[in-house]
């Protein structure tokens, strides 16, 4: 049962912020917490109908075309902007003295059902702004797509976003996932709109789809982007529709639907953390998991479009972060001497998938891929809701997973992997002394 929330305290070349200095300050919460409300303001109309006619069409289904996004082949939001002109210097300065920055992750979050598992994460992420040092908190939330379900509505924006994440205090950016891009048979809204009104503003706005809430819509430049910041840069990527596989290119021609934007985009982002001899951690975040277990299949040709970019730049991820299968699972890539993290956190609040059928023996871990024998699934999680807390210091990458029933007392994960930034290997954290 959730519990009521608590008030929580609030280099080299680059390119220029493609968001400028909004004219408007950004709001985050309401200015005082509240009890979680127990029911939807609007009730979700049963999707069955459609999902029958997505199902017949299921193979001949293709990608949709995807905005442009602002800012030239590599478009980039800072953080000082997510944070708005009074308060974004400051955050970043502090950043950079504390040589730390933590951030939250999930995916897959909109629930059509009930309030109960979203809102019990939203209770548990909450508890993590209740810290003694300073650079234990949140500086931010990166949602790994599936925003909205089914079919990515206005309608649903309070319910399934704005109303669960009321009290939090901090922005959240976004990637959009199959579901924020389906468009419903026999309906004319453009893909992708709802998540564009909310996510992709040209100014802090008091959206409509808030139903009256504080928070202000946010800014980044397009639906795949570059979040900048001191410590880390996360290169967000829009793998598209489709239920399996995820798709970010024309695929040489082959998706006649798309082109190569993100492509092109991905690599300059990563040429640019060469020619700045960036020293922090390089994130790749996209919604379909390149690897994955159970219903969800993986996205071998996605990956090899990500596999290019790092070739052609010569800089790899420290690891990558995805969401749309419903569950927790990280797996490690050794790959030209590197150890890559690719960790799936899809338990947001949406709902659980098993990674087997009901019946079956539990799959025993660590356990080597069939398909590519250098991949290990390490561990996972799919009986319980969840997030990721992110660590990023000046020297190492750390990704713990906590699970929803854990309660606001505990503050220990129940999964972690450690990178080191320099050798991309796996290593122990370097724990703060007490």
């Amino acid at each position: 049962m959730a519990t009521k929330k608590k008030k929580t305290p609030a280099s080299g070349t680059s390119p220029t912020s493609v968001t400028a200095q909004p004219s408007g300050l950004p709001v985050f919460a309401q200015p005082e917490p509240t009890g979680d409300p127990g029911k939807f303001r609007t009730p979700h109309a049963s999707d069955t109908a459609a999902y029958n006619i997505l199902d017949k069409e299921a193979k001949t289904l293709q990608p949709l075309p995807f905005p442009t996004a602002r800012g030239g082949v590599e478009p980039v939001l800072k953080l000082e902007d997510v944070f708005g002109a009074q308060e974004g210097p400051g955050l970043v300065q502090a950043v950079k003295q504390r040589k730390q920055m933590v951030f939250h992750a999930l995916g897959d979050t909109g629930n059509t059902r009930s309030t109960k598992p979203q809102n019990a994460v939203t209770d548990k992420l909450i508890t993590d702004f209740q810290e003694t040092n300073q650079a234990d908190i949140p500086v931010f939330l990166y949602h790994l797509g599936d925003v909205v379900y089914s079919f990515g509505e206005a309608a649903y924006y309070y319910d399934q976003f704005y109303e669960p994440y009321r009290d939090y205090p901090r922005p959240i950016v976004a990637i959009p996932g199959n579901h924020d891009g389906m468009v419903a048979p026999g309906v004319t809204t453009p893909t992708l709109q709802a998540f564009v009104d909310n996510f992709c503003a040209t100014d802090f706005q008091t959206a409509p789809d808030a139903g009256g809430l504080d928070r202000t819509t946010m800014i980044q430049p397009g639906v795949y982007f570059t979040l900048d910041t001191p410590l880390a840069r996360i290169f967000g990527l829009y793998s598209n529709r489709l239920e399996d596989p995820g798709v970010i290119s024309s695929q040489g021609g082959t998706v006649k639907a798309l082109n190569d934007d993100q492509l092109n985009f991905l690599k300059a982002g990563l040429q640019r953390v060469a020619d700045d001899k960036f020293a922090g951690a390089v994130i790749i975040a996209v919604h379909h998991p390149p690897y994955t277990n159970g219903l969800h299949g993986g996205s071998p040709l996605m990956l090899k479009d990500i596999d290019a970019a790092c070739k052609k730049t010569g800089v790899w991820p420290h690891a990558v972060l995805s969401g749309h299968a419903h569950s927790y699972q990280r797996y490690t890539r050794n790959i030209n001497k590197m150890q890559i993290p690719f960790v799936i956190c899809g338990n947001g609040g949406h709902g659980l998938t098993p990674l087997v059928k009901a019946g079956q023996p539990a799959l025993r871990v660590p356990l080597r891929l069939q398909l590519d024998a250098n991949v290990t699934f390490e561990s996972y999680d799919d009986q319980d809701y969840g997030y990721l807390r992110v660590v990023v210091t000046t020297q190492q990458l750390r990704i713990e997973y906590h699970p929803a029933p854990d309660g606001a007392a505990a503050k220990t994960p129940d999964d972690a992997v450690t990178v080191d930034l320099a050798t991309r290997t796996l290593v122990q954290f370097n724990a703060a002394k007490t």
